[in-house]
């Protein structure tokens, strides 16, 4: 349980770290935006009750508000994903329900749920944070696709931190 929690806390720092000082220089023509950061909230154990789930979002969320001094933006758009992550969990469930061990990851539950679980929540997070960040109707046309390309982008680095996860627990066994 304590190496769990630790583990989950570096992997945290690091991602927040990584978001800030690398990720967030990516600009693509200003319509591909990275946010690995969310890995965060989608690698937490299946078992986190809802209420930790959203103090978790707001705490990573306004870290990086302050970091890059947006005014709520992420904080939002993280609380938003941590409320229906819950939900999206309950509805993805297997037939029999989650193992005791199961994680959400590639490894425990597979690629296929894996990959609708990630873009489910991105897509949700992207179109939130860049609905807030625009602010109005007008330009959803520029919205969606900044959505759609940031969530392809963002994705791809999602599966490729799983599949090096995959690649490094295999080596560590022998």
């Amino acid at each position: 349980m304590i190496k769990e929690l630790l583990g989950n806390i570096v992997r945290a720092l690091f991602l927040i770290i990584f978001q800030v000082l690398i990720l967030n220089n990516i600009g693509l023509g200003g319509y591909i935006n990275p946010y690995l950061y969310i890995l965060i909230i989608l690698l937490l154990p299946l078992e986190t009750p809802a209420w930790l789930t959203q103090i978790i979002s707001f705490g990573v969320g306004i870290t990086i508000d302050i970091i890059v001094e947006t005014p709520g933006m992420h904080t939002s758009a993280m609380i938003f994903i941590g409320f229906i992550r819950p939900f999206l969990l309950k509805y993805s469930a297997p037939r029999d329900g989650y193992e005791t061990d199961d994680e959400p990851n590639i490894k425990s539950l597979g690629l296929s749920w894996f990959f609708k679980y990630a873009l489910i929540l991105t897509s949700a997070h992207h179109l939130f944070l860049f609905q807030v960040e625009s602010f109005n109707f007008t330009n959803i046309g520029h919205t969606l696709i900044r959505t759609v390309l940031s969530t392809i982008f963002t994705l791809s680095l999602i599966l490729l931190t799983q599949y090096l996860r995959i690649g490094n627990s295999h080596k560590n066994k022998f």
